[in-house]
């Protein structure tokens, strides 16, 4: 019978188990997955099945690393997000945070811009470590997205984005994620994605501050393109600053509804 190795097919003789099956194609696998999900040794293999054999604690090269994402998100889905491309606008709290959980999942390219820098007081919830205090933010991110997942392509704009830029810069991406703290640029962005490229969809931020509860932020589709992420109410003023928990949620949202996106649940 066939069945799926590490993404390649093999011919196997029937009556065979993972264990048995690790033991001939990568003996010290201990990291045994079926069809998208860990499975003991002793499950029998059959007809069309996916086996992915990993050894625990050895470095992956580029092949073993495909073949894990896409054993833990099923191999359809995994193949979509790698020919993905997603743009971030802003690599504050939000934008650093949806691009560390985009880069972990395997989206194939992220395109990033902001023209900050790290500084103390972003440390409260940005993805940044005190090390790279002074770097330019689309940098430093760029240099810890590379440990996350070094085959994701990260492509950094460290520039203020405006309406003349932002078309240039954003242009090969479907999805275009609006992560600015400052109202004004907020609009900016939408306006000037959905206006000047007519092909991709914004995910955007309002009301995310503090500490309120986690249910009353939100995803809801305000328009064809346009998705909004927030409670709507919880601006970021004195006595209610921007926290990493709300914010993760926040950037969570927004992350997880590129994603359904990319895998056209949002058609």
């Amino acid at each position: 019978m066939k069945i799926r190795i590490n993404e390649k097919w093999v011919e196997v003789n029937n009556g065979l188990s993972l264990s048995m099956l690790a033991e001939v194609h990568k003996p010290g696998a201990d990291v045994l997955i079926l069809n998208g999900f860990p499975s003991l040794g002793d499950t029998l293999l059959k007809e069309g099945d996916e086996a992915f054999l990993i050894r625990r604690g050895q470095q992956p090269d580029r092949d073993e690393l495909e073949s894990l994402m896409a054993a833990r998100h099923t191999p359809g889905v995994h193949a979509k997000l790698k020919q993905a491309c997603v743009g971030i606008a802003g690599v504050g709290g939000l934008g650093s945070a949806v691009a560390v959980a985009l880069a972990r999942i395997g989206v194939g390219r992220l395109i990033i811009a902001d023209f900050d820098v790290v500084e103390p007081s972003n440390l409260n919830r940005q993805q940044y470590f005190i090390d790279q205090i002074g770097c330019l933010k689309v940098q430093a991110l760029a240099e810890n997205l590379s440990r996350i997942n070094p085959y994701v392509s990260v492509e950094p704009h460290p520039l203020l984005l405006t309406p003349e830029n932002i078309a240039d810069i954003f242009a090969p991406c479907p999805v275009v994620v609006e992560a600015f703290d400052r109202a004004d640029m907020k609009a900016m962005l939408v306006d000037t994605v959905l206006d000047k490229l007519p092909q991709a969809t914004v995910v955007a931020a309002s009301g995310l501050a503090g500490y309120g509860p986690n249910n009353s932020i939100s995803t809801r589709r305000v328009s064809r393109r346009l998705h909004l992420v927030g409670d709507d109410v919880s601006e970021a003023k004195p006595g209610n600053g921007l926290m990493a928990p709300r914010v993760g949620i926040a950037a969570h949202h927004q992350a997880n509804q590129a994603v359904r996106i990319i895998l056209g649940e949002e058609q």
